[in-house]
């Protein structure tokens, strides 16, 4: 069985991690990195830390409006698909890639796998909530990370088959939970104690991309005491730098380090008081590692997280996000997505849409 692997940027090279080593000892797999986000530097590390191959096809592509950029990847993926003739292509959760490999093959009649389906925050104003909804209604095979991401495919009756295989993102916890609690490198480096700090990401649109919001996210983060560490996105520096927030954040006690390798990140999450974010994954991977998380969002996909007591949605509420961050957590945090071997199942799957 040949699998054409449509990727984007660096969470779907993480969840690339626990499926292609696997796929690649049973069928062949083709690599495609549309550089939807492309940082050299942070992809080698990824491919050095994690064993993911060299994507075999890289097209370089980042930029412009989310439509322009699709329309872009959609363009550059047609040859491929038409050269190439795969059995079936795989896409990865919510992204611009998502949409562009998961149309780009439906079109030409060739199967679609579309790992992370059915995940859901009912936000249609967010592109993701658009790509992963679309994406999912044109697959063939839907394989899913939770009982809820189920209910939500159920509930629209999707065309596609669906699986519950739960999440790679488990798989690949497990594998780097004790390299990440080994290294205490990153804390040294950023002048950190263990549980005496909070890790802070922030890179979605509707914070970054509007000035009054921005401002609020800036004033969020300013408000919490005791250090905060943020690896800054570079769509988040630029529009830092461009409203002179940069200093405002550094003045506060901030502790600004460029975007960070997995291993790096886990190690920094996983020593953590609690997380602050507005990433989908972070969300996940800060539940995964029993670290409380405050979410700078007022929906998520990851509802089971909240429904948990471990994540808290507060937008850019300062207040609501210092209440938050003290809040006394549970006693208990549920397997909610599997046991780790979410990748065999995927593998698995896809071996049957082919038979």
């Amino acid at each position: 069985m040949k699998v054409l692997t449509v990727i984007g940027n660096r969470p779907q090279f993480v969840k690339a991690a626990a499926v292609s080593r696997l796929l690649r000892e049973r069928h062949e797999e083709i690599l495609v990195h549309t550089g939807q986000h492309y940082d050299d530097e942070l992809s080698t590390i990824f491919v050095e830390e994690l064993g993911i191959p060299r994507p075999e096809r890289e097209f370089g592509i980042g930029g412009g409006s989310n439509t322009e950029q699709t329309s872009r990847m959609l363009a550059a993926l047609v040859p491929v698909i038409e050269a190439d003739r795969p059995d079936a292509v795989l896409v990865y959760g919510d992204t611009n890639s998502t949409l562009a490999g998961g149309l780009a093959a439906a079109q030409a009649r060739i199967p679609v796998a579309h790992v992370e389906a059915g995940m859901r925050s009912f936000d249609r104003a967010m592109p993701e909530e658009l790509n992963r909804v679309l994406t999912d209604h044109l697959s063939d095979l839907l394989l899913c990370p939770s009982p809820t991401a189920v209910e939500n495919l159920r509930r629209e009756a999707v065309a596609g088959r669906v699986e519950l295989v739960g999440d790679v993102m488990v798989d690949i916890a497990q594998l780097i939970r004790p390299r990440a609690l080994a290294d205490d490198g990153p804390l040294r480096e950023l002048g950190v104690e263990p549980g005496a700090y909070v890790l802070a990401t922030a890179h979605r649109a509707g914070n970054v991309d509007d000035p009054d919001r921005l401002a609020a996210l800036v004033a969020l983060l300013t408000a919490v005491p005791g250090p905060v560490v943020l690896p800054v996105h570079p769509r988040t520096r630029a529009r830092l730098e461009a409203a002179g927030l940069i200093a405002q954040l550094a003045a506060a006690g901030v502790r600004l380090c460029p975007p960070l390798g997995y291993v790096a990140f886990a190690a920094l999450l996983s020593r953590a008081r609690a997380v602050l974010t507005d990433s989908g994954g972070v969300q996940k991977e800060a539940y995964l590692a029993g670290i409380p998380c405050v979410t700078m969002r007022d929906t998520t996909e990851w509802v089971e997280t909240v429904e948990s007591g471990w994540n808290v949605l507060v937008d850019l509420d300062s207040a609501a996000a210092l209440v938050a961050l003290d809040r006394v957590m549970p006693a208990e945090r549920p397997e909610l997505y599997g046991d780790g071997r979410a990748g065999e199942r995927v593998v698995a799957a896809l071996g049957a849409l082919a038979g």
